[in-house]
């Protein structure tokens, strides 16, 4: 399970019987979580307006933050391309895996000492979120272009032969060049109308060369054949064709054109590589700083939500709760029972939820306890160029 119940309670004498107290129901007889202390460092109050505030403000930025941290995280799906199977082992914070990060959580005092108001560490997150959003988008932009330009020109050296460049097939010596009066043509011809192509291509217009048809190319459906005719009989020779079934492609043989784009395609292949390395290294780096500031994002919340429920002194126990898959719904009622005296009327609207399956009370759920749900899956491969569709919009 990557999903985690980030909650608290108010401390009894202690905070640890508060903690020894959640064990014993969730975990003694039951195995109904892993579960972990979460350590919270001793933050400043502020008003109980201010709290109040924050406490709408929190919720906005938690799902700001949470938005960049997927998106990085996509992102680097996207990059990584053909190497999906490691996105997850480059998906990590202060170079340790999520769910290392998250139950061995300590607060970075550097990037958001403690000495700060709480209004004053929300928004350093804030600022730093969003540049890194900011980035993402610009990076991404720059680097969709190219891969897109890139693509572009591969799918042009590919597929059928109606459509495909021919720049990489045909030769010099295959074509009349130079000539006022002769002109070579490049015709597509279905495999199965080769017998009459043959039988015919000299008469679907006066002025053909006899004999002047090459097979220069094959794919699975069509061969490319040349054919060098008067310059005069290139409608008549193009309208026979069609009624045969036979294309005729628009192709001028220009030397310089197709090195041109050839060079084009080094370029973008070479350029492609080059921004690729610097590319991972920040969707890494700020990944991880963007999973840190979320989880700090929640570590606030849990704090003020905590302190706006229990009241002064602070004295509340955050616990990271990871439920077993199997037992969520038990998991539920346990908790349930154990704070319902906390809120007797979230406690009721609980009884209530869980006598009508499928009712859904509102977005946010609500407990007679502090609960924030930490989910770890990141990633959704269905939707893998949602980023890449928003960057390009």
């Amino acid at each position: 399970m990557t999903e985690f119940w980030l909650i608290s309670a108010p401390g009894e004498k202690t905070c640890q019987q508060t903690w020894d107290k959640m064990m014993a129901a969730t975990t003694r007889t039951n195995n109904l979580s892993v579960n972990h202390k979460f350590s919270i460092p001793d933050l400043k109050v502020g008003t109980l307006d201010v709290l109040v505030g924050l406490s709408d403000e929190l919720a906005k930025l938690d799902s700001f933050v949470e938005s960049v941290v997927k998106k990085v995280a996509q992102y680097m799906a996207d990059v990584l391309e053909d190497s999906r199977d490691k996105v997850q082992e480059n998906l990590l914070a202060n170079g340790v895996d999520l769910i290392t990060y998250i139950t061995r959580f300590q607060w970075d005092m550097a990037k958001y000492p403690i000495k700060q108001s709480l209004k004053n560490i929300s928004e350093i997150i804030s600022k730093q979120v969003t540049q890194i959003d900011n980035d993402l988008k610009a990076r991404a932009s720059a680097y969709n272009n190219l891969k897109g330009n890139l693509q572009n020109l591969e799918r042009k050296n590919a597929g059928s032969l109606l459509t495909r460049s021919l720049a990489d097939i045909v030769k010099k010596e295959n074509f009349v060049l130079d000539s006022e009066y002769l002109i070579t043509l490049l015709v597509v011809v279905p495999k199965t109308s080769y017998p009459d192509w043959q039988k015919t291509y000299e008469t679907l217009a006066e002025m053909v060369v006899p004999r002047s048809s090459n097979l220069l190319f094959e794919d699975s459906d069509s061969g490319l054949f040349s054919v060098t005719l008067f310059r005069k009989a290139i409608d008549d020779f193009k309208h026979k064709a069609r009624e045969n079934k036979f294309t005729v492609r628009d192709f001028q043989y220009n030397e310089e054109e197709m090195k041109a784009d050839k060079e084009e395609m080094t370029r973008l292949s070479t350029d492609k590589k080059k921004q690729f390395g610097p590319l991972v290294r920040w969707l890494k780096v700020n990944f991880s700083e963007a999973f840190i500031a979320w989880i700090h994002i929640k570590a606030l919340r849990v704090f003020v939500e905590s302190v706006l429920r229990y009241g002064l002194p602070v004295n509340f126990q955050a616990m990271l709760l990871q439920p077993n898959k199997k037992t969520m719904k038990k998991l539920r009622e346990v908790l349930n029972d154990l704070y319902k005296h906390l809120d007797s009327s979230a406690a009721a609207i609980m009884d209530t939820a869980m006598d009508i399956p499928g009712l859904n009370l509102s977005q946010q759920e609500y407990y007679p306890y502090v609960y924030y749900k930490i989910d770890c899956n990141l990633l959704d491969f269905k939707q893998q160029n949602f980023f890449t569709l928003k960057t390009t919009a």
